[in-house]
C-alpha cells in the first residue's frame, strides 16, 4: 500500500486544523482508502491555539497526525521546506490549511501520476471572480514579468498546492537557499508536471494572511532570486543615460554656436545633475538588493528553527 504525506503549512490556523483533518479523512475513508496516509502540519510561529489543536489532532488514538512547530514565525516558504524534508511518504502533498485548496482534487493528481506518468501535478486557478479587479492585474502582470526576466513557464493562477513523487520532493530539498520562492523552484527542477484546473474557492475560516505589501516582498523576492534580468538592464540603462547626455550636449552647444541659447544655464546643470544623482541611487539599490541576499546566504543561517516536533 503506497503512503501519500499531506504537508500543511498553518500559521494562525485554529479554525482551520481540524476541519481540513476532517475533510482529508472523510476522502481517504471513502475515496481514497488504498491508500495510507498521514498529516504533517507546520506551526509557524502561531500566535492563536493553533498548535494546542494540532497536538490534540495527534494524540488521538490511532493517530496519523504529525507536527514541527517553529520557534518563531520564518515565513510559509520554510513551513513548506521543513514539510518536504521531514515527509517520508511514496507521494507528497502540499496543501494550504484553509480549504481553499481541495482536498477532492488529490484524486485527479493521484491519477495524473499513476495512470498518465507525470511526476507530480500541480493546482492551477482559473477563476477568481471575487477577488478585486486591482489584485487580479497585479497578479497577472507579475507571471507575465517574472516570466519575461527569468525564461521560466509560471502559469498565472499556480498555486503551492500539489501532488508529487518522494523524488520530486527530495530534489526541492536539495535547493538550500534562504531567499525561497517555491514557485520559481518548481520551475527550475524541471520533471513532468500536470496542471489541474480549479475555480477558486472561499476561505472554510479566518482571514487570509496576504496583503499587498506582502504579495509586493513574495514578488520582488521571485524575481530576484531567479533572475539576472535586472542587473543586465542597468548596464543597458547606463548606455542610454550617456547617449541622451550626449546628444543634449551636441544639442546645447550647436544652440550656443548659434546665439540661440548662451551656454552658461544652471537650471540645466541642476536638473541634470538631479537626474544622474536619481539614476546612480537606482542603480545602487538595485545591487544592493542583489548584496543582501549574498549577504544573507553567505551567513548560512538554518532555513528554520524547530521548537516542539513530533514525527513518529
Amino acid at each position: 500500500m503506497k503512503k501519500i504525506d499531506i504537508v500543511i503549512p498553518c500559521y494562525n490556523e485554529s479554525k482551520c486544523v481540524e476541519l481540513i483533518y476532517s475533510a482529508l479523512k472523510a476522502l481517504f475513508t471513502k475515496e481514497l482508502s488504498a491508500y495510507d496516509w498521514s498529516v504533517l502540519y507546520i506551526d509557524d510561529g502561531s500566535q492563536d491555539d493553533t498548535l494546542e489543536r494540532i497536538v490534540k489532532l495527534s494524540n488521538m488514538e490511532n493517530s496519523n497526525v504529525r507536527y514541527i512547530s517553529f520557534a518563531r514565525n520564518f515565513g510559509k516558504e520554510s513551513a513548506i521546506y521543513a514539510g518536504l524534508e521531514n515527509a517520508d511518504g511514496d507521494y507528497v502533498a502540499l496543501m494550504d490549511a484553509d480549504l481553499q485548496h481541495p482536498p477532492h482534487l488529490l484524486i485527479d493528481m493521484i491519477h495524473a501520476i499513476e495512470e498518465e506518468g507525470y511526476d507530480c501535478a500541480t493546482a492551477r486557478r482559473v477563476k477568481r471572480e471575487k477577488e478585486s479587479r486591482i489584485r487580479n492585474f497585479f497578479s497577472n502582470a507579475f507571471y507575465h514579468t517574472i516570466n519575461w526576466a527569468t525564461g521560466m513557464k509560471l502559469a498565472s493562477g499556480m498555486t503551492d498546492y500539489r501532488l508529487m513523487k518522494k523524488q520530486v520532493a527530495e530534489a526541492i530539498v536539495s535547493m538550500r537557499e534562504h531567499e525561497r520562492f517555491i514557485k520559481g523552484i518548481y520551475s527550475w527542477i524541471g520533471f513532468n508536471s500536470k496542471w489541474i484546473e480549479y475555480e477558486n474557492v472561499e476561505r472554510a475560516e479566518g482571514d487570509s494572511k496576504w496583503n499587498y505589501r506582502g504579495l509586493w516582498n513574495y514578488a520582488k523576492t521571485g524575481i530576484i532570486a531567479f533572475a539576472t534580468t535586472p542587473l543586465k538592464a542597468v548596464i543597458y540603462f547606463g548606455f542610454l543615460v550617456i547617449l541622451v547626455a550626449f546628444i543634449y550636449a551636441i544639442k546645447l552647444f550647436a544652440m550656443s554656436v548659434s546665439g540661440a541659447r548662451p551656454w552658461q544655464d544652471t537650471t540645466t546643470i541642476i536638473l541634470l545633475l538631479l537626474f544622474l544623482g536619481g539614476v546612480i541611487i537606482l542603480l545602487l539599490g538595485v545591487i544592493g538588493e542583489y548584496l543582501a541576499r549574498i549577504y544573507m546566504e553567505v551567513k548560512n543561517r538554518p532555513i528554520y528553527i524547530a521548537k516542539d516536533k513530533k514525527l513518529d
